[in-house]
């Protein structure tokens, strides 16, 4: 167990980025290779550890899976305004995704346990200045200058499984959370006016990496039958974290207001079923992520002053990201009719969080893939250990697009202050290389 923790708490260093909304469509180099596919199909510990607690009581061994991933994006910022456009690329380079997990079986035992640590939600972009487009163009200018943004999320859980029959089980996972969020500018903080109309403002300040603690939990059900049809369902609850406290400095170098602020991590239902006859795995996940209920997430529009000489006016400080409930579909196959050598795909479905005239507000966050393709493999060296890979490769499909916003252009009849004659949007596509160890120890 000491060994366990002092290895989570490295990964605490490391970042991920999600593929659907800010969540990771899998973890782990086999469920990752299923399209994140496990809620009924648990073909490894880190799969089932992640998206159904009761499916480790198939495991009656001791089992330990470490992961390593490389991960590259492309992300393109463009923006227009009346004459003026230009396209800005993202220059942050690669992205370590690590995962580990441990699952405790024994044969003739009705319980199983489990730990896991794993890097489940992220975002961040590198966006540079940039003269020719106009959302990066310096604050001087009216622009946002230099857009950077880097949240990373580890949650650590705890799983027991129960076996209540031969072919049914429930599983529980009590879960405890790491976040740190580190955003330049800080849109959340109300920017000093005016900064590009001959005034003295200083704009939006830049916030060094505030960080969080958060708890939730996760409840699972599976049942199994002998004609290898397998059913699952599971239930993340919400992630309620504590304030990120903010400490903000204007481009100056000068002190700005500090700032709180909360992102909860959003509650997550699953279904699935899966299938096994002779060398085939199929498995198929649906899943429903509330964003809507979500604090940092539900809130839209623009914070408005309850005191002093701004009351009932917006202060330029945005509430949060306004995204909408998604659908997820992950859908993968196993065969393993090469002796040694499983092969896996998968296919990944993700519908888009980011309404269009609030897409503006979603700059720091653009990372939302709607299509993501998965190929891996499995090696056994020996009965303990076995060598995991995948290789993924997803695309945002369409651009989203929006309108940009300004809290000077608000009236009854444009609450979010869309700018006439403007656009802003961003598209992405995604890469990733990961390689994973499995032990299992002898019995």
């Amino acid at each position: 167990m000491k060994n366990f923790l002092r290895l989570a708490v490295l990964l605490l260093t490391t970042s991920v980025f999600a593929q659907a909304g800010h969540i990771m469509q899998g973890v782990g180099s086999v469920n990752m290779s299923m399209g994140g596919a496990a809620t009924a199909q648990p073909l490894d510990i880190s799969g089932a550890l992640q998206w159904n607690p009761a499916a480790i009581s198939v495991f009656d061994s001791k089992i330990i899976n470490f992961d390593i991933g490389a991960f590259f994006s492309t992300p393109e910022l463009s923006s227009s305004a009346g004459p003026y456009s230009g396209i800005t690329k993202d220059d942050r380079g690669v992205s370590p995704m690590p995962a580990l997990a441990y699952v405790y079986g024994k044969e003739g035992s009705k319980h199983t346990f489990g730990m896991s640590a794993f890097g489940i939600s992220g975002f961040g972009v590198t966006f540079p200045e940039n003269m020719t487009n106009p959302i990066s163009a310096p604050q001087s200018m009216g622009g946002f200058g230099h857009i950077e943004s880097d949240y990373m999320l580890l949650q650590v859980g705890l799983t027991w499984a129960y076996e209540i029959t031969e072919n049914f089980s429930i599983g529980i996972q009590p879960t405890i959370n790491y976040a740190a969020l580190e955003l330049a500018p800080n849109p959340i903080s109300p920017p000093s006016f005016p900064v590009n109309m001959g005034g003295t403002g200083k704009g939006y300040p830049t916030s060094d990496k505030a960080s969080a603690i958060g708890y939730g939990a996760q409840f699972g059900l599976f049942y199994s039958s002998p004609e290898g049809i397998k059913i699952g369902a599971s239930y993340k609850t919400a992630q309620k974290f504590s304030d990120l406290e903010f400490k903000n400095t204007y481009l100056d170098g000068s002190p700005a207001p500090d700032v709180d602020f909360t992102m909860d991590y959003p509650a997550i239902i699953s279904f699935g079923l899966g299938y096994s006859i002779g060398d085939i795995d199929l498995a198929l996940d649906f899943r429903q992520v509330d964003y809507e209920n979500t604090d940092g997430f539900a809130e839209k529009g623009w914070q408005i002053a309850e005191s002093g000489p701004m009351t009932g006016y917006p202060t330029g400080a945005v509430k949060g990201f306004g995204w909408k409930n998604i659908q997820i579909l992950s859908a993968g196959l196993q065969y393993k009719g090469f002796e040694k050598f499983p092969l896996r795909v998968g296919y990944t479905y993700s519908s888009n969080p980011i309404d269009s005239e609030l897409a503006f507000f979603s700059i720091p966050a653009t990372a939302v893939i709607k299509n993501a393709f998965q190929f891996g493999f499995s090696h056994p060296f020996n009965e303990n250990f076995t060598i995991n890979g995948v290789y993924h490769y997803g695309t945002s499909g369409d651009k989203t697009e929006g309108p940009m916003l300004s809290p000077l252009a608000i009236s009854p009849t444009n609450p979010y202050g869309a700018v006439s004659g403007t656009k802003v949007g961003y598209e992405m596509t995604t890469s990733m290389v990961m390689l994973g160890l499995t032990y299992t120890f002898s019995k």
